[in-house]
This record gives structure tokens, C-alpha cells and sequence, in this order.
């Protein structure tokens, strides 16, 4: 549970780095009940009935048995996340600066939409004058064992489908939108 505890704590340092661009003040989002729910709303039911939620501070509000950890929205990070292993690994090395390969595909839901990411740079944290930013929507993040796969995928988060972010680093992944950007 220690290894498990410090994983969390590293994933939630990275949450607050892709949070920073677009930093809102509002409260935390209140008691242990409020915050399993506003996790749930990060991926389906079939996700989440039987998720571990985990706290931005790391602790664990409810035990799951699945494998998926979700996160609920928070000061840190305006929407709640989803995420398997190996995209808990992957934030993990987002947080810590580090190099980042897996094996297997990896899943990440956030149906309640995102925060206002630059496309390009995952370190990021304001918008300069030709730089692409995107404030996703619901959407799903796939990460593949192969970059080289997704060469033929655009980076372009306004070509109407799915899109490559952070394209050039360990960190590449497909945006999948599933509903409206946010404005």
C-alpha cells in the first residue's frame, strides 16, 4: 500500500502541473461523499462502481477492485480523471521529469472535459502567442506501447476526430473527443 500511496501522491503532482494553466480558485469540493462522486463522473459507471478513489492528497476514499484509479475534480485540478496503470505511469513520470515507455495500451477517462493544456508542451503553463492550446471536452486518452504508430495520426486538435498530443515526447497520446469543447 506504500508503493501504492507514493504512485498517488507523484500522479497528483503531475494532475497539478497539467492544472496550472488554467488554476481556478474555486473550494475543494467538499466531504469524502461529494468527492467519490464528482470522481465518478470521470469515465462510465462500468469504470467506476468498482474504482479506487483517491483524494489529491493521496489518500484512498474508497477501495476499488478493478484496477482504475479516479481522482475527483479539485483546487489542483478542475476535472475529475480516470486512469489505468499504466496511465497512472505515466503521470507519474510526468511529475517526476522522467522518461516514460510501456508495454501495453494505455486508458485514461475524463468525460467531465479538461483543462486548458498546451497541445505540445506537457510542462507548459501559458499561453504564448502561437502556441496550441486546447481546452478538450469529454474525452478518452489512449497511450500506445509504439510511438512510431502514431505517425500518421495529426496533432491537430481542430481536425474534427482524434489527435496526437505532446507529439515528440515519452508522453504521446491520442486525444479521442467524445462530446463539446469546452468554451
Amino acid at each position: 500500500m506504500k508503493t501504492h500511496r507514493a504512485f498517488v501522491l507523484i500522479s497528483i503532482v503531475s494532475l497539478t502541473i497539467f492544472a496550472l494553466p488554467s488554476f481556478s480558485f474555486a473550494a475543494d469540493v467538499g466531504s469524502r461523499e461529494a468527492k467519490i462522486a464528482s470522481a465518478m463522473e470521470a469515465a462510465p459507471e462500468s469504470i467506476t462502481k468498482n474504482a479506487t478513489i483517491i483524494d489529491v492528497d493521496g489518500t484512498v476514499l474508497r477501495q476499488g477492485t478493478n484496477g482504475w484509479s479516479c481522482l475527483p475534480a479539485s483546487v489542483a485540478a478542475a476535472h475529475p480523471m480516470c486512469n489505468d496503470e499504466v496511465w497512472m505511469r505515466l503521470m507519474t513520470a510526468i511529475g517526476n521529469k522522467a522518461d516514460f515507455k510501456t508495454d501495453k495500451v494505455g486508458i485514461s477517462y475524463m468525460l467531465a472535459g479538461d483543462d486548458n493544456i498546451n497541445n505540445n508542451d506537457p510542462y507548459d503553463t501559458k499561453p504564448d502567442p502561437g502556441e496550441v492550446w486546447v481546452q478538450e471536452g469529454p474525452h478518452l486518452m489512449i497511450v500506445v506501447p509504439d510511438l512510431e504508430a502514431l505517425k500518421g495520426l495529426s496533432d491537430d486538435p481542430d481536425n474534427g476526430g482524434p489527435y496526437v498530443m505532446w507529439k515528440g515526447t515519452p508522453y504521446a497520446h491520442i486525444m479521442v473527443p467524445v462530446g463539446p469543447r469546452e468554451k
